[in-house]
């Protein structure tokens, strides 16, 4: 890309999907009327299947093995949360429907429909477009780079409004990190009553960690450059008293 140029992509819907499958925590489970909820117990194959480590008396296990042919319809449910402390930090969640087949190490569940629910709307993804999916790669590192970023630099977060357009700091009380991918990084601003979430495309995707500290020296020069908004400047003499 030239000069000037800036790559806007934003994940598709099942990149989105299998990012939050990949890292989440915990998750919960419908199945035979009852619902499990599992902390730390699922991991996720490259095509999609969820392993689900449950006890021997797992009431889930013995419907999985009782049920005809050992498949019992199920739902599976993750949520996204943003790891800095934001107003209303459920970023998606996300419905797995299919079912599970007992083997001795783990329950296998094969999804048969996706749905993701974000703050643009809910999508139902083709099962097979799931499967060919892969999770963004900062997916797992998320986490601790957005943590480390709120409170280890927080001189930097106030830098990168610069970037951002005065109508969307209008009132603002709070900047803060919510969330970044292999795209982007995107900005929480919170104001008395409501908030909004502000994107700062990077200049081309980021693969790794090395590359995104690159993007971010990025987006932090052409900040530096920037005048500050006088919204936001405005705010911050009137809070200094």
């Amino acid at each position: 890309m030239g000069d000037g140029q800036t790559w806007t992509a934003v994940p598709g819907a099942a990149r989105r999907a299998r990012s939050v499958l990949a890292a989440a925590w915990s998750c919960a489970v419908t199945a035979e009327g009852g619902r499990e909820e599992y902390v730390g117990a699922h991991t996720v194959t490259e095509d999609g299947r969820v392993l689900l480590h449950v006890p021997e008396d797992s009431a889930l296990r013995t419907a999985a093995v009782c049920a005809p042919r050992g498949e019992p319809s199920a739902v599976l449910e993750c949520a996204d949360v943003a790891p800095v402390p934001v107003r209303h930090r459920i970023r998606a969640r996300l419905w797995l429907a299919g079912r599970f087949v007992a083997e001795p190490e783990h329950l296998v569940f094969r999804p048969t429909r996706v749905v993701l629910r974000q703050q643009s709307g809910t999508l139902l993804i083709g099962t097979d477009e799931f499967a060919a999916a892969v999770p963004d790669p900062l997916a797992a590192a998320e986490a601790h780079l957005l943590t480390h970023l709120a409170d280890a630099h927080p001189e930097a977060v106030e830098r990168l409004t610069r970037l951002v357009g005065p109508d969307s700091l209008h009132g603002a009380v709070r900047v803060r990190p919510l969330a970044v991918d292999r795209h982007g990084l995107t900005l929480r601003i919170e104001r008395a009553r409501t908030h909004g979430d502000v994107r700062l495309p990077f200049h081309a995707p980021a693969d790794d960690i090395t590359q995104l500290t690159e993007r971010m020296h990025v987006l932090l020069s052409r900040a530096s450059a920037a005048s500050r908004p006088r919204l936001l400047q405005r705010q911050r003499t009137d809070g200094d008293g």
